[in-house]
């Protein structure tokens, strides 16, 4: 079931930018969420008081129950279905991309990957606010990884004025419309926002290892720490939906085909009228979109209840459309209707694509 498969999200940025920054920021946030780390790089790779010495194949526990590897982009579909391994207990598992790699070829690697315990779990773009012009400049393929991404992080915002960093901003919305785009500071951006937190400690025995929390208690200077469970610096909205009613799955289709600008993740279980014997497990982020049906669990309610994550959403204007979506007459509504729904049910790897590619090729 997609509910249960780790999420594997990818996160790009030019050299620079503050991927890792975001990255190590994520590591302190999620305290109770097991995060594994790829790092698409050679070499000696610093996350935040930790120096890890990262080669090819190396494994190494670190902060927060986090396993960290260094890969080459060969190595990534083997790193990856390692730390799908049950027996590493990983809740997510977020690869930190080098500042030159291509976003596109990274995503088709995971679309393309024939292990059935991960899902993709959405690309995230770090831009550096204040060098953007710069970076443009130098990198005209800026363009199109940002029309690539699921989610923008606009990093670095506090290094300019508030006029320059909306310019920006407003700039990184034009080339990538429909985007959900965050400033953030620090990279600063909470995790709730790409990804499922556990919400306690997890009961694993046998995993022991050093927390950020005990770095933060012998390290006085790392004064971002206690920010981590309290304000952040990128807010989000969060709308959530639940019908006793099962949905007509065509004008659902037409909602997810046309979701508003700014909605990032979709998540949940949804009840179709022509199908009352299963459950339709949702994972949605950017254009990624899965379905996976399976029988409704003895004793549970047949009902639908989403999740819907993004910024700058008319949550009111997003709830109407919803609650358009519920069939009232179930019987009336035909079971081929049901196709465009099976469409984004599981597929066998080779048949895994990106919905980006029917888009036109992208030109900077």
């Amino acid at each position: 079931m997609a509910g249960n498969r780790i999420p594997v999200v990818l996160i790009a940025g030019f050299l620079g930018s503050g991927k890792t920054t975001l990255l190590n920021h994520l590591l302190r946030a999620g305290r109770d969420t097991r995060v594994g780390v790829i790092v698409n790089d050679f070499g000696s790779i610093n996350i935040d008081a930790l120096a890890v010495a990262g080669q090819v194949d190396s494994m190494i526990p670190i902060e927060n129950g986090c396993l960290c590897c260094a890969a080459d982009a060969s190595e990534l579909d083997a790193m990856v279905d390692r730390l799908a391994r049950p027996s590493a207990g990983i809740d997510v598992i977020v690869i930190e991309a080098s500042g030159l790699a291509e976003p596109q070829s990274m995503i088709r690697m995971l679309l393309a990957s024939e292990d059935e315990r991960i899902i993709y779990g959405g690309l995230v773009e770090v831009v550096d606010a204040a060098e953007f012009d710069a970076t443009r400049d130098r990198h005209p393929e800026i363009d199109r990884h940002l029309r690539a991404a699921d989610a923008l992080v606009l990093n670095k915002t506090d290094r300019m004025d508030a006029a320059a960093a909306q310019r920006v901003l407003e700039t990184v919305r034009g080339i990538a419309p429909g985007t959900p785009v965050v400033a953030a500071e620090y990279g600063r951006v909470d995790p709730a926002f790409l990804f499922e937190e556990r919400t306690g400690p997890a009961d694993r025995a046998g995993y022991h290892q050093l927390s950020f929390a005990d770095l933060c208690t012998e390290d006085h200077d790392h004064t971002d720490c206690h920010e981590a469970g309290g304000h952040l610096h990128a807010a989000y909205d969060s709308v959530e939906f639940t019908s006793e009613l099962p949905l007509h799955p065509r004008r659902f289709l037409d909602l997810l085909d046309t979701r508003p600008a700014g909605l990032y993740r979709v998540k949940g279980f949804a009840a179709f009228a022509p199908d009352p014997d299963r459950r339709y497990g949702l994972h949605a982020v950017g254009a990624f979109l899965r379905f996976t049906p399976t029988p409704w669990p003895a004793g549970e309610p047949r009902r639908t209840q989403l999740v819907l994550i993004g910024t700058g959403i008319d949550t009111a204007a997003l709830k109407e459309a919803l609650a358009a979506c519920v069939e009232p007459d179930p019987a009336g509504v035909e079971e081929h209707l049901m196709l465009g729904v099976l469409r984004y049910v599981d597929q066998p790897a080779e048949e895994h694509r990106d919905p980006r590619d029917d888009a036109a090729p992208y030109e900077d």
